[in-house]
């Protein structure tokens, strides 16, 4: 068993115990149950795409309220219902609060560039408003 699957299976148990009896984990488990490893594989990529023009948005000088933040936050609410579960509005803010309290996330976002998981947070609290 590789580390990825030791850690996934760790994450996989941590997502249970705490969301395990919503509606979105149980659409979620549907909805991914059939990936392949290319399908996980290409998901990952393209939710680091995102978060990597996340980092050149807020490089770029653009602040969380802009037009093209708040495009990039809808555009992640719609990859998050594409490839997991309905996102909503609701969801998504505690999505954007778990990007910068949780370390885990923190520390995995901002290796797109330090303060994209701040820079996140607060535009999808923007737009959640």
């Amino acid at each position: 068993m590789s580390e990825y699957d030791i850690s996934h299976k760790q994450y996989q148990d941590e997502v249970k115990q705490r969301w395990g009896d919503t509606a979105a984990y149980k659409e979620s488990q549907s909805k991914t149950a059939g990936y392949s490893k290319e399908k996980w594989a290409a998901v990952n990529d393209g939710l680091n795409d995102m978060l990597s023009e996340f980092a050149v948005c807020m490089s770029s000088g653009e602040s969380a309220d802009s037009g093209t933040a708040q495009q990039l936050v809808n555009k992640l609410q719609q990859y998050v219902t594409a490839n997991f579960y309905h996102c909503t509005n609701e969801i998504l803010a505690g999505l954007g609060q778990m990007y910068v309290c949780d370390e885990r996330f923190k520390n995995n976002i901002n290796k797109h560039g330090e303060g994209t998981a701040e820079f996140i947070s607060e535009a999808i609290k923007i737009y959640c408003k």
